[in-house]
């Protein structure tokens, strides 16, 4: 009687996108507490204080620097020996992810051109949240070619990329050149390490947690520590028995981040409180750029530069797929919500009310463009073609 619920949470937990079903319920569950009687209680938690930092900082600057490193490994095993491991492989998706970079932020300015201080937010609706996007794919099954999958999660990938290049050049200030050097000085030591064969992961966390320390105490955002950290990982084993460093610490992080680390971050920056909220909170130039830029800037931008691409002949329209399902997709990119909201974060830092805007925009957006992107996967037909690959093969 007591195996089957385990068996049952044991298979929900190794579904590719549960993890998103996960964060749904984290991001509903915040929205429901903190409209309810403990919602005082829930607010007041997060801004205690705990060893000099706040809980939501500890989240938000620590266990956020975990989901940072798990990226980071993503990006590097993509780069080197998966989907992104060719420029052909790239290309599709690479245009695809500028487009979807380029064309949220443009729209985004066009709402807060006049507005000086709500300009610092034009990077939030460049960003795609993977683990919203799969978990909508999935409810669709055979419908969607698994090329239109590996399509979205290259281009996602590529996405945390470019947010990681943005949050480091544009959302780091007061440098202290003294933990700069440290943090300079343990990064090539971790570096020094691969490159004389230590293939132990132990020192890598090690000093792992010091360069943290350091680029926290540098003025650059504390989380880029977990992506530097991934970088210097080894992907190569001497003793081919032996899975490589980097694959084992993304086994143990799998699990890890999608349930634990990305919800409790969700739960603890999705609570919006509706009350004091207007029309105006509605229909402001940040919220309406945030949002369209996620609905209609991710349409526009991957849609429009994928089909450009495909038309020109430097990439290929994904197999089987037609391009309704590539219109779905770009819908689907979307969902901004966890790194879009982090980047928020990190751009309203000293404002509460810019940052409630904010979160409306990503709920509003992320919703509608989840919703329109599974209609229109739903209704869809698949385009069978055949496979010059398995032809060759053959």
């Amino acid at each position: 009687m007591i195996r089957k619920p385990v068996i049952l949470v044991t298979e929900f937990m190794q579904g590719e996108a549960s993890g998103g079903f996960v964060l749904m319920a984290a991001a509903a569950l915040a929205l429901i507490v903190a409209n309810s009687p403990i919602s005082e209680f829930y607010f007041e938690s997060l801004h205690s204080y705990l060893a000099g930092l706040s809980v939501l900082h500890w989240i938000n600057d620590g266990l956020m620097a975990i989901f940072f490193l798990f990226v980071g490994l993503e990006i590097k095993r993509e780069m080197l020996v998966g989907q992104l491991s060719s420029w052909p492989r790239r290309m599709l998706p690479g245009i695809g992810a500028l487009g979807g970079m380029i064309v949220p932020a443009l729209i985004y300015v066009a709402f807060n051109r006049h507005h000086p201080e709500a300009l610092r937010g034009w990077a939030i609706p460049t960003a795609t949240d993977i683990a919203f996007a799969l978990g909508v794919l999935s409810l669709l099954g055979k419908r969607v070619p698994t090329s239109i999958k590996v399509f979205l999660a290259a281009l996602a990938i590529i996405d945390d990329l470019g947010a990681v290049l943005i949050i480091a050049l544009f959302y780091t200030s007061d440098l202290s050149f003294l933990y700069l050097t440290l943090a300079g000085g343990v990064l090539l030591t971790l570096v020094g390490l691969n490159l004389s064969g230590v293939r132990r992961l132990t020192p890598y966390m090690v000093l792992g947690a010091i360069l943290w320390f350091f680029v926290l105490k540098s003025g650059v955002h504390a989380t880029l520590a977990g992506v530097a950290l991934a970088l210097t990982i080894p992907l190569r084993m001497s003793d081919e028995f032996q899975d490589p460093p980097l694959i084992t610490l993304e086994h143990s992080l799998n699990r890890v981040v999608p349930f634990l680390i990305v919800p409790l971050f969700g739960f603890a920056n999705a609570g919006l409180s509706f009350e004091g909220l207007t029309l105006a909170n509605l229909v402001d130039p940040l919220t309406l750029g945030v949002a369209l830029g996620l609905l209609c800037g991710k349409i526009i931008g991957v849609f429009g530069f994928s089909s450009v691409a495909i038309g020109i002949g430097i990439a290929r329209l994904p197999q089987n797929a037609s391009w309704m399902q590539m219109c779905g997709v770009a819908l689907l990119c979307g969902i901004g919500f966890t790194m879009s909201l982090f980047i928020g974060l990190l751009a309203f830092a000293n404002h509460p009310v810019l940052q409630s805007e904010v979160k409306i925009g990503i709920l509003g957006g992320s919703l509608v463009a989840g919703l329109l992107g599974y209609l229109v996967l739903r209704f869809s037909k698949r385009r069978v073609e055949e496979d010059p690959d398995a032809e060759l093969a053959s």
